[in-house]
């Protein structure tokens, strides 16, 4: 066999392995509509929750959700990188369909005839919306499977509510819109209703071409958790879903393959003692020592980044046996240098800080951590908050964390 033959013979190959692959997918496409602009909250797309970009968090919904192929939907470059590196496969969208008055549903059909977007056999169309932080990657593969093994042609995502809803009739009397006001049974003795959470919504490509919206035929609910539920709207609501990130998606293993860190605040308490000599002296704790020397000995590379230039700095680092770089003022730049040199991707870093110099370096890394004492915008950005403090095992706990076990 020459060599062109073995190199057509390859080719084939792979080309038969993706059209398996597209079958046994069953042509499911997640579409995940995302627009740059934005006025309740200014870059809602890009903004961070558990530390993550909410388009990048409905990509790893969909993926958790066994789906293969995910569009997502922009008219943003910037959207459209950080999709594409969370694995999305990105469609520009036109400017008739992305302004304010746009419709998240109108992207639908663009992402589907596309030549760059869904392809052209897609049998179920799973539709993701990244305003909601917490789309539960479990309950979309059930909808998925309910609507491609043909029990559903539309199913959404909805929580379990009791409560009582009222709207406002003539003059703005209240109206007891689903019981009865006269007569309040107990819970136990009410049926539930669903409340629709907006978060994902799973339908039969065909029969939305037909209807053109999403609910048509046998409509079903995928239940979600209540807590899950969160739409992002607002500044407010998205202090809330950074609140719930903490709650409930706070890893115990951290899984990097560098850790770089602040100096003042995380290795130290950020309090400095002065003499008569004007000669600094800061606290540091003696469990950083031994878990750095424990990661040294695990071959994971460290990094401290300061933005003094102070020989305390130094002399620390040097004890530590840990390249520093300090008097940094763009502490991003030094920190892609250093990712780039070492060959490290930035996904795969873990940065420590404690204050508002840290946000741009950790709003690059895959994992940013704060400082149980951080400063509230820190902790807002980090994707772990760590229960000790500056100078008193912080570095230690990040490092058993970063450790295998």
């Amino acid at each position: 066999m020459t060599r062109t033959t073995r190199t057509r013979t390859t080719r084939a190959m792979k080309i038969r392995t993706q059209e398996q692959k597209t079958t046994d997918a069953g042509g499911v496409v997640a579409i995940i509509p995302a627009r740059g602009g934005s006025k309740g909250v200014p870059r809602k797309n890009l903004r961070r929750v558990g530390g993550v970009p909410l388009v990048e968090r409905a990509v790893r919904s969909a993926l958790a959700g066994g789906i293969d192929l995910v569009v997502v939907s922009t008219d943003d470059d910037e959207i459209a990188m950080v999709s594409a590196a969370a694995g999305a496969r990105v469609v520009r969208r036109p400017a008739d369909i992305s302004g304010d008055t746009a419709s998240s549903e109108s992207a639908t059909p663009h992402a589907l005839d596309e030549p760059d977007g869904a392809g052209e056999r897609v049998d179920v169309v799973a539709f993701l919306q990244a305003t909601s932080p917490f789309i539960p990657g479990d309950a979309l593969a059930r909808a998925v499977g309910e609507v491609r093994d043909g029990r559903a042609d539309s199913v959404f995502a909805a929580h379990e509510t009791y409560g009582f809803l009222w709207g406002r009739g003539e003059n703005g009397e209240a109206v007891a819109l689903n019981h009865d006001a006269a007569h309040r049974p107990r819970r136990q003795d009410r049926e539930p209703h669903f409340l629709e959470t907006g978060a994902f919504y799973v339908f039969a490509a065909a029969g939305f071409r037909e209807a053109k919206h999403r609910f048509f035929g046998r409509t079903r609910i995928a239940e979600v958790p209540e807590w899950t539920a969160i739409e992002i709207d607002d500044e407010q609501q998205l202090r809330i879903a950074r609140a719930l990130a903490a709650l409930h998606e706070t890893p115990e293993r951290i899984p990097v393959r560098a850790i770089v860190t602040d100096f003042d605040g995380v290795h130290t308490d950020d309090t400095a003692s002065v003499d008569a000599d004007g000669v600094e002296r800061v606290r540091v704790s003696r469990e950083d020592g031994m878990g750095v020397s424990l990661l040294r000995r695990a071959g994971i590379p460290m990094l401290i980044l300061s933005t003094e230039v102070n020989p305390v700095v130094r002399a620390r680092a040097d004890k530590l046996r840990v390249p520093v770089r300090h008097g940094i003022d763009d502490k991003e730049s030094a920190l892609r240098a250093w990712a780039e040199d070492a060959g490290i991707p930035l996904a795969d870093i873990a940065y420590l800080g404690n204050d508002v110099n840290d946000l741009p370096a950790l709003r690059i890394v895959g994992w940013p951590i704060a400082v149980a004492n951080a400063h509230p915008l820190v902790r807002e950005a980090a994707r772990v908050v760590l229960r000790r403090t500056g100078g008193h095992g912080a570095v230690r706990e990040l490092i058993e964390r970063v450790l295998p076990g």
